[in-house]
């Protein structure tokens, strides 16, 4: 079970206790905190194994939603990946910046940028991944949060991109500690790339709030070409 799921969960636990609890103040009928249980762990249970979770992120992003501070933390967040994505020439194929555009697109999760993988997949199937290739999606899996923390001074996303590196460590069957380092290592060359392309970052989250398709945002990247050329063939 998810984090999303647990949470409602935990809040629907919650709104009916205080039901029952407050019920007999307002003359209520048991029979209605009975009723909203079995109605709110029938939602949780189809939620959880029909749609994958779909509907509790969607209700969950509304309510994030609702705050534009959640919002422009959320765009600093993915134009650190789409940003160093294009700096180390891995294609960027979309975006989303919520999970309702996420599943308006027909992906299912809480949105992000998303990433032409095929050279990955097809290493790993055969059971290998050059470091170089491992470095580079490392690299941007790791550049979300650290865009956060230079902005903010912290992230509070980049947990599922954590996920990413760890899962593929752990199919690569590499020890523990050379994959931390790996991670230690990828968040330093995230961060170098953004200090030293902040013009072009900043440009970039102002097309991500105006919501511009990848190939408006590859034109503005392209703006800061004399300063983005060594780095992006050269990754």
């Amino acid at each position: 079970m998810n984090q999303i799921t647990l949470n409602l969960v935990a809040i629907s636990v919650f709104t009916v206790t205080m039901t029952s609890l407050l019920g007999p103040l307002v003359h209520l009928s048991p029979l209605v905190p009975a009723i909203a249980v079995v109605a709110l762990m029938s939602l949780v249970t189809v939620d959880r194994f029909a749609w994958q979770g779909t509907g509790g992120t969607l209700v969950v992003d509304w309510f994030a939603r609702r705050s534009p501070a959640h919002r422009d933390r959320v765009i600093h967040h993915e134009a650190g990946h789409f940003l160093v994505a294009y700096l180390l020439n891995i294609p960027i194929t979309g975006y989303a910046l919520s999970a309702w555009d996420a599943f308006k697109q027909g992906q299912v999760g809480q949105g992000g940028v998303t990433f032409d993988c095929q050279e990955l997949d097809a290493e790993l199937q055969q059971g290998t991944l050059s470091a170089q290739l491992l470095e580079r999606y490392c690299t941007v899996w790791m550049a979300g949060g650290v865009a956060e923390t230079l902005v903010y001074g912290d992230a509070e996303g980049g947990a599922d991109d954590l996920r990413k590196f760890r899962t593929i460590w752990v199919q690569l069957r590499r020890p523990q500690r050379e994959g931390q380092e790996k991670e230690r290592w990828a968040v330093l060359k995230a961060r170098n790339l953004l200090q030293q392309h902040q013009e072009a970052y900043t440009a970039l989250v102002e097309a991500l709030k105006q919501q511009l398709n990848v190939a408006e945002c590859y034109h503005v990247l392209e703006q800061h070409r004399p300063n983005l050329k060594a780095t992006a063939i050269n990754p």
